[in-house]
């Protein structure tokens, strides 16, 4: 019965071996030579400028959840319409209602000024 687990741990002990070796293998060939220039933080070319761990705006996440909400209720309508065939008019009118409650969700924030960036 051990035996039977014998490709599963040698499949297991090379994934550590693999998994270490490409973590030691760039300490022991290269050489660091660390500059000043090479210890800034890349900003696409230009001179970093003041503290890089600035606040944001909670505008930016509050914007990024309604994206994440409205993106994600699109796909519970990929299975409805996969099934669209079977579930008839019942499921039509459910789909309807779902989509009126997001309508009623995105319409009420639209009017809150959620989507301003101001």
């Amino acid at each position: 019965m051990l035996s039977d687990f014998l490709p599963i741990g040698i499949l297991f002990l090379m994934a550590v071996a693999f998994a270490g070796i490409a973590l030691a293998a760039p300490h022991l060939i290269t050489r660091a030579h660390p500059t000043r220039e090479k210890m800034l933080p890349y900003e696409c070319g230009i001179d970093p400028v003041g503290d890089a761990r600035g606040r944001f705006s909670v505008h930016y996440y509050v914007v990024a959840m309604m994206f994440i909400i409205f993106d994600v209720e699109v796909v519970f309508l990929y299975p409805w319409a996969v099934a669209f065939r079977q579930l008839r008019m019942v499921g039509l009118v459910e789909a309807a209602v779902f989509l009126a409650i997001l309508l009623v969700g995105y319409v009420y924030l639209w009017r809150r000024g959620a989507f301003e960036w101001d």
